[in-house]
């Protein structure tokens, strides 16, 4: 192997992998968004071959490997630690309809780069010489900040619709500008975005949200672009203030990716009728889990919103009574959501100079909100009576019910009230109609 040159530098198990198949005779070069980010000094971890060995001759030379897209030509290679890295033919695209492909090997590895995407994505690297192959102006690409289409852009958009996803998202994440054409052949495309199936939307939109520093800008270029209304149409009057707030998420538990794009997609679908939300999420094949979780929480702050936003600005912090009820209308574990969301609307809208509880306020009322949440009763089960307490006075049906949720809302404004004399007591003179 050559030696590496700066930035182009795969792993070991990587060059192992090429090594073993030009030994075999088959040229075998780095591909894709590994070689990319490399050459601008960005860690990649996945870093993807291309080769002219055909699928069953890869998988000859290696003993543990996984057809995993073999119709296209691509095995996955099992290295010593279990990790799998593609190995694809070389190959051409001979008949696309905007969602699948049938592809052709034997063909040259200038002729698969002329079928990928972009420039920037369609410069190749040999571990063997350390030459770097650029048909299309890739690297000044990179040097210029252009996401620019390979070839004529139309055509490539017709190949894949999904390409014009991919576009914005290479474009936010690098802080990159599209090409004036490939911007022409995105908007042009974007009534054919129905042919994508709704996985491959949801996809694009998490990787947007895991990959891009500040997603509003990406979700932006959707509006501009159509995509936005032909592929979320409950989104596709969101605002550019709406879309600010994905920018920042300040909260605790952020460094956490998951967590991170749980509470992106709930500040971008916020901008959704709030009783809508669970059907769209679920029509973009988002878990059920997720879709319910989310749609509860943008709910719980659309019922808190305005009440919130009066009493943090106020010049007395809310007070203790005030934070259990919130957290009681938003649920002991979604309460945290509930102010994160609250919290990156509110950043929006002082970057955009309009009137909103500070950022110090919000932290401190914040820490204060969840303890109290987990610690003061809120809910009917934190009572220190219960239904049972109640049938031994008498108390039955509908009206045990109404009976336990008055007594919750006492013990809310004096979480000292809730002893079991006190509530039995109360609940007495209540059944009585004397209280």
């Amino acid at each position: 192997m050559a030696e590496m040159k700066s930035g182009l530098r795969p792993p070991a198990a990587v060059l192992k992998i090429a090594r073993t198949l030009e030994d075999a005779g088959h040229e075998t070069w780095c591909v894709g968004g590994a070689v990319r980010d490399a050459l601008l000094g960005l860690q990649h971890l996945d870093w993807d071959l291309a080769t002219a060995a055909r699928p069953r001759q890869i998988r000859s030379l290696f003993q543990r490997t996984v057809p995993i897209g073999i119709e296209f030509g691509t095995v996955g290679v099992l290295d010593a630690a279990d990790v799998m890295h593609e190995v694809t033919t070389f190959r051409r695209d001979v008949h696309t309809d905007g969602r699948h492909a049938v592809v052709d090997f034997g063909v040259s590895l200038e002729e698969d780069l002329a079928r990928r995407d972009y420039t920037i994505n369609a410069i190749a690297f040999s571990p063997a010489t350390g030459e770097v192959r650029d048909p299309f102006g890739g690297r000044d690409d990179l040097a210029r900040g252009v996401v620019r289409a390979v070839g004529e852009p139309h055509e490539r958009m017709r190949e894949d619709r999904l390409r014009a996803l991919r576009a914005i998202r290479f474009a936010a994440r690098f802080g990159f500008v599209i090409d004036g054409e490939t911007w022409e052949a995105i908007l042009a495309s974007s009534p054919h975005l129905t042919r994508l199936s709704a996985e491959r939307v949801k996809q694009e939109i998490e990787k947007t949200l895991e990959q891009v520093r500040l997603p509003g800008t990406a979700f932006m270029m959707w509006k501009e672009s159509g995509s936005l209304r032909v592929l979320i149409p409950a989104l596709a009057d969101i605002s550019a203030l709406q879309l600010s707030a994905l920018d920042h998420l300040s909260l605790p538990a952020m460094r956490n990716a998951q967590r991170r794009k749980v509470a992106r997609l709930t500040v971008l679908f916020s901008a959704a009728a709030p009783g809508a939300v669970a059907n769209v999420m679920r029509g973009l094949r988002f878990s059920n889990s997720d879709a319910a979780w989310i749609s509860t929480v943008i709910a719980r702050w659309a019922a808190l919103a305005a009440e919130m936003k009066m009493a943090m600005m106020s010049d007395e912090a809310p007070a203790d009574a005030a934070l259990r009820r919130w957290a009681a209308i938003a649920g002991r574990t979604r309460l945290a959501s509930v102010l994160r969301l609250a919290d990156a609307h509110w950043w929006a809208e002082r970057q955009a100079g309009l009137a909103a509880p500070t950022g110090a306020r919000i932290a401190s009322v914040y820490r204060r909100a969840i303890l109290i949440a987990f610690r003061d009763p809120i809910e009917v089960g934190d009572l220190a009576v219960n239904g049972r307490d109640l049938e031994r006075l008498g108390i039955t049906g509908p009206q045990t019910g109404q009976i336990l949720r008055s007594l919750l809302e006492t013990v809310i404004n004096d979480p000292a009230s809730n002893s079991p004399a006190v509530l039995l007591e109360l609940a007495r003179l209540r059944a009585s109609g004397s209280s």
